[in-house]
């Protein structure tokens, strides 16, 4: 009699793949202990500095800034959340899909209106466009795509501002906060010349990027120039709403802008919605030579306007256009029927 087991083949053995995934767990838990230690460090800061003011100054300084300067970070907020509906726009015409504008401008809208004030973009901003697109006929793989190369709009952007004011306000942006000059002209380079090296890599031949079975065709260079210039035309209108609100403050927008792209992308990196505390934090530090009543009042007023406003506007229009699509059915139906004589 023969042994069964020696007809078997023989197994391999699954100890390095296994070995592999223990890792790539303990990897994925630094993420969120980062953003944490992050949140409670700023927490922490953030709470040193607001108990050192003076809150009558503080009621001051946020009572003080005048109409027209709320009319200005108002027309700007309107400007920048106009500029991210150019962010669907442009990745719908890389993916080579039609949608009316209409619809671009409802998806965009309000997934970035919800996504800044939640946070996690890539589940919030998804969530909101799936509901929207997916109405269109849109199939979910293209609007993964749209949501990913639309987050690469704003990261050039954003990274091509950055290099831009570090570079030029280098001197100026090492004295405010207090900075080796050597180290400012090096993260200015360094964005620089990542910003360089992705727009020649693409332009050498088409790129795309997988993840298991989904694929993406990276935008070539006409494409990633549009999102240069759309994504840094956004954040310099998102600034600039800052800026507006701090009308006694005597600074140069170019190293408020730096300081500004700076403390977003921070707020982005660790996870929090809506970069809350993280954002707040370092730009106080960084402002710190300025009367941080002024600064803290400036930023109360930017959320209300940059974040809750539009937030609020978002939730309502979701809400009216879920009651007209629930109801369209029942009009059309209602439409059609024939007349009784």
């Amino acid at each position: 009699m023969t042994d069964r087991n020696s007809e078997l083949p023989p197994q391999k053995s699954h100890a390095p793949h296994s070995k592999a995934g223990v890792w790539r767990k303990k990897l994925a838990w630094l993420g969120p202990i980062a953003s944490t230690v992050l949140f409670v460090v700023a927490l922490g800061v953030l709470w040193h500095i607001i108990a050192g003011m003076d809150y009558a100054k503080l009621k001051e300084a946020f009572f003080s800034v005048g109409l027209e300067y709320i009319g200005i970070a108002l027309a700007f907020t309107i400007v920048s959340y106009c500029l991210l509906t150019c962010y669907d726009a442009l990745a719908l015409w890389q993916l080579k899909v039609k949608v009316p504008y209409r619809t671009t401008a409802l998806a965009s809208f309000t997934s970035y209106a919800i996504s800044f004030t939640l946070g996690f973009p890539l589940l919030t901003a998804g969530t909101v466009r799936y509901w929207i697109y997916s109405g269109r006929g849109v199939r979910p793989s293209i609007i993964a795509s749209l949501t990913v190369i639309a987050g690469f709009t704003f990261w050039i952007g954003m990274g091509t501002v950055l290099a831009w004011c570090l570079l030029r306000k280098a001197v100026v942006l090492s004295n405010l906060v207090y900075t080796e000059l050597g180290f400012v002209y090096a993260v200015g380079y360094g964005a620089a010349i990542a910003i360089a090296g992705y727009f020649i890599w693409v332009s050498l031949k088409r790129r795309s990027i997988r993840v298991k079975n989904w694929q993406l065709e990276l935008p070539g260079f006409r494409v990633s120039l549009g999102q240069m210039l759309i994504g840094a035309a956004d954040t310099c209108a998102g600034a600039a709403v800052f800026y507006a609100l701090m009308p006694h403050v005597n600074l140069g927008f170019e190293t408020f802008l730096a300081v500004y792209v700076f403390a977003v992308m921070i707020g982005m990196f660790s996870n929090i919605p809506g970069g809350a505390g993280v954002f707040e934090t370092i730009m106080l530090l960084a402002l710190s030579r300025y009367p941080r009543e002024e600064v803290f009042g400036a930023l109360i007023l930017y959320r209300i306007i940059y974040y809750l406003i539009p937030f609020v506007i978002a939730l309502s229009i979701l809400g009216a256009y879920e009651i007209f699509s629930r109801m369209r059915p029942i009009i059309q139906a209602q439409t059609k029927r024939p007349k009784m004589d």
